[in-house]
């Protein structure tokens, strides 16, 4: 369990190779809108990459950032955190959102919402908050998350895909989501004393 806490996001940079290709080999068999859930799946599984692995710095700057830690290599947010939160809730909804498509736009949408979250958290929140210039996860947010969601909702929209219960569901649950992700999750499961600390490698 030590290694998967440490590694996820390896695995995740791995199946997003292997999302990639999967999508290039069904790309003409693929509607636009599966094509750009996919895409997104594999934005986030990038953007996990660049947080706690490429950049890796995204422990502490939450930690110091957002939650003013004195010990931010574990508190609140630690490797147990991050594992259920970036698994429990990113694998889980982008892989049904992906594996779904036409069948749940409503995830869809969901997800799309998590994206652009993440993307105005990287890009002003956090830089804001922390007086800096850039983040981990700032690189994917702009040049992935932001072209994503702009592309989801215009084939959303001029295709006519979504109903209102859609965006009635869709809306409010990737709301849920960012606040489960960003705060709820990481406050349930904070221990000062805990052992899930991060490696030297995620601390400034």
């Amino acid at each position: 369990m030590q290694i998967l806490r440490n590694h996820w996001y390896d695995l995740g940079g791995f199946l997003a190779v292997i999302t990639s290709i999967y999508l290039v080999l069904n790309f003409y068999d693929f509607t636009y809108y599966k094509s750009v859930v996919y895409i997104n799946l594999i934005s986030l599984f990038l953007h996990q990459l660049e947080k706690f692995r490429i950049v890796g710095t995204y422990p502490e700057m939450v930690n110091r950032t957002l939650f003013e830690s004195d010990i931010p290599d574990r508190y609140p947010l630690n490797t147990q955190t991050a594992l259920i939160n970036n698994i429990g809730i990113g694998w889980l909804f982008y892989v049904g959102a992906a594996v779904l498509a036409e069948s749940a736009i409503w995830l869809g949408i969901a997800t799309i919402v998590l994206s652009f979250g993440s993307f105005i958290a990287h890009v002003f929140f956090f830089n804001i908050k922390g007086g800096t210039f850039f983040n981990a996860g700032m690189i994917t947010s702009i040049l992935q998350y932001l072209p994503v969601t702009v592309v989801f909702f215009w084939i959303v929209i001029d295709q006519d895909y979504a109903s209102l219960p859609d965006y009635l569901i869709g809306i409010p649950l990737g709301v849920l989501l960012i606040f489960l992700y960003y705060l709820k999750m990481t406050d349930w499961l904070k221990d000062r004393d805990t052992t899930f600390i991060f490696p030297v490698r995620n601390i400034v």
